[in-house]
């Protein structure tokens, strides 16, 4: 993940973050990042300055999950599985703490 300086367009800081990431949310209230990739997990980065991130999780999810929502009224983050052979297609619910 790539974190860019607004007013400049400048690259501030590069943070490793889960492979075939599709949907990426921060969360205001807890200064959070939330990135979900289809490699299967959730990155969970907390916002240490404007311009230094540190990798707080790796959350699993299901291989191919890679669309999410995220509701900071609800605190939720919602991650859609897609159907794998047997495994039908779900909406995994995760409560942001």
């Amino acid at each position: 993940m790539v974190v860019l300086d607004t007013l400049n367009g400048e690259v501030v800081e590069t943070v490793g973050a889960v492979g075939d990431c599709d949907d990426v949310f921060y969360d205001s209230a807890r200064k959070r990042i939330y990135a979900i990739g289809g490699e299967g997990a959730i990155s969970v980065f907390q916002q240490l300055t404007v311009d230094h991130y540190n990798e707080l999780a790796k959350i699993g999810t299901a291989k191919g999950a890679r669309t999410g929502w995220f509701s900071p009224d609800l605190r939720r983050l919602f991650v859609a599985g897609r159907r794998d052979g047997t495994r039908p297609a779900e909406i995994r619910i995760y409560e942001v703490q």
